[in-house]
C-alpha cells in the first residue's frame, strides 16, 4: 500500500557515515509513493553519490546554492516551497549547531530557513559530541524553534564506541513520517478554538482595566494547531502579536466581545481559553476623560465567565475544553477547583508570580490537570515548545 502517494519529500543529507543509510531512505519513499528531491551538503558528497542518489530517486540531486544550471529559479526558495516536508538525515553536529545560531552558508541551512515545512531531523554522531552541553543546548533550542528530532538511538557506532548518537534506521524514520501525515489528515477534519491575550475594560476614552498577559502563549498554541492541521480560530484580545497565514483572526477588545465571538464559532471540537479576561467591567463608561480627583470610586460588574459559559453549553459544548489557571499561590488546589467549577476537562496552570515565566516571558512552567485530577507538570521551555507539546497531547486524545 503506498502510503506516501502524492507526497513530496525533500531529503537533505549531511556528511557522515550514516549517510549510507540515506539510500535507503530514498528507496523505500519510493515504495510507498512519494516523490523524493535530494540535498546534498559539501562533506555528504564525500560519504555517498550524486549519481547513486539519482539512480533511486529518479531526479536531479541540488548541493549548490548558486547552481549556474538553474539561474531561472532560486533554489533554496523553490525546493522549499516544493516539499511537504524536509527531513535531514542524518544531521551532524556541525548542522545542528549551524541552524540553531540561524546560518545560512550553503544551500541546505539556506532552505530550512527560507521553509514554511515541517522539518524532521535524524542525529549521527559520537555518543560524546551528540552528550556534549554545546550539542545539548543547540538541540534544545532546535526542539524550542518547532524543529522534530527523530532519534537518535542507543548502540554500537561506525567509530567502535557505544552510545546514543545512533541514527534512527530508515524503516522506523519511515514509520514516524507516515504516521505524522495521517495524523494531519485526520486533525484536518477538527477545528480548533483559542483566545488569547487581555481584554481591555474601558473607563473612560482613554483608561481601561486590563492585565499584563502579552497574547504569546495562545498565540503559539493556535500556531502549532495550524501546523499540525487543525483548521484553527484565533480571538485575540488587544496584543502587539500577528498569526501566522491560514489561521481565522478575530481582533476584540473587550470581555462581552470575546465572548459573543467565541459563540459565533461555535461549534468547534477544541476550545482552548489561554486569554486573561478581565474579572469585571465599569457599569457606566464615561463619555469623556475623567479629571484628576483626590478619590476616584468606580461601580464595577462582573463579567460573563467565558471559559465556564462555553463549558457548561447544552448543545455546542466543544469535545475538548482547556482552560488556563495564572495563578501566584496554592497552584494545585486553586486549579483543580477551577477545573471542577468550570467543568472543563484540562486546566493547564502556570505560576505567574515568577518573572522567568508567564506574562510577557518567552518561556513558561506549566502544570495540566486532567478531569480525572491527574496531574502532569511540565519542565521550563519556551512557549513555543510548550504549545508543541499541548499539540501533541490533544493530537493523541482525538487519535
Amino acid at each position: 500500500m503506498n502510503k506516501l502517494e502524492n507526497k513530496k519529500i525533500l531529503l537533505v543529507i549531511c556528511g557522515g557515515i550514516a549517510a549510507y543509510k540515506s539510500l535507503e531512505l530514498i528507496r523505500l519513499f519510493k515504495k510507498m509513493g512519494a516523490s523524493v528531491k535530494t540535498v546534498l551538503t559539501k562533506n555528504a558528497q564525500k560519504f555517498v553519490t550524486p549519481l547513486s542518489i539519482t539512480s533511486l530517486s529518479q531526479d536531479k540531486v541540488y548541493y549548490d546554492l548558486f547552481s549556474h544550471e538553474n539561474e531561472s529559479e532560486m533554489d533554496h526558495i523553490s525546493l522549499s516551497r516544493w516539499a511537504d516536508l524536509i527531513l535531514i538525515a542524518p544531521i551532524t553536529a556541525n548542522t545542528i549547531s549551524k541552524l540553531s545560531y540561524g546560518l545560512a552558508d550553503d544551500l541546505a541551512t539556506t532552505l530550512i530557513l527560507a521553509s514554511n515545512k515541517k522539518v524532521f531531523l535524524a542525529p549521527a554522531m559520537n555518543v560524546r559530541m551528540w552528550e556534549h552541553p554545546s550539542n545539548k543546548k543547540n538541540v534544545n533550542k532546535l526542539v524550542d524553534y518547532g524543529y522534530n528530532f527523530i532519534g537518535p538511538e542507543i548502540g554500537d557506532m561506525a567509530c567502535g564506541e557505544y552510545g546514543e548518537g545512533k541514527m534512527t534506521e530508515p524503516e522506523n524514520i519511515i514509520n514516524i513520517i507516515i504516521k505524522y501525515f495521517e495524523n494531519l489528515s485526520k486533525n484536518k477534519k477538527l477545528t480548533a478554538l483559542v483566545t488569547a491575550g487581555p481584554t481591555h475594560e474601558m473607563i473612560d476614552p482613554v483608561r481601561f482595566i486590563s492585565n499584563k498577559s502579552s497574547g504569546k502563549q495562545g498565540y503559539e498554541i493556535a500556531n502549532s494547531l495550524k501546523n499540525n492541521g487543525f483548521e484553527t480560530t484565533l480571538i485575540s484580545g488587544p496584543t502587539n502579536l500577528s498569526p501566522t497565514n491560514g489561521i481565522n483572526f478575530i481582533k476584540v477588545n473587550t470581555a462581552e466581545d470575546m465572548l459573543n465571538k467565541c459563540l459565533e464559532c461555535l461549534p468547534v471540537d477544541i476550545a482552548i481559553f489561554t486569554a486573561a479576561v478581565a474579572d469585571y467591567r465599569v457599569k457606566k463608561i464615561h463619555n469623556q476623560k475623567i479629571k484628576k480627583q483626590e478619590k476616584l470610586k468606580l461601580d464595577l460588574e462582573q463579567n460573563v465567565d467565558i471559559l465556564k459559559h462555553v463549558s457548561n453549553h447544552n448543545s455546542l459544548r466543544p469535545k475538548l475544553v482547556i482552560g488556563f489557571a495564572a495563578e501566584t499561590n496554592n497552584l494545585r488546589e486553586n486549579s483543580i477547583k477551577k477545573l471542577l467549577e468550570k467543568n472543563c476537562d484540562w486546566i493547564i496552570s502556570n505560576d505567574v508570580s515568577n518573572p522567568e515565566i508567564g506574562f510577557n516571558s518567552e518561556n513558561n512552567k506549566v502544570s495540566i490537570f486532567y478531569k480525572n485530577q491527574v496531574e502532569e507538570n511540565l519542565p521550563k521551555m519556551s512557549k513555543s515548545a510548550i504549545a508543541n507539546e499541548i499539540s501533541n497531547k490533544i493530537i493523541s486524545y482525538f487519535n
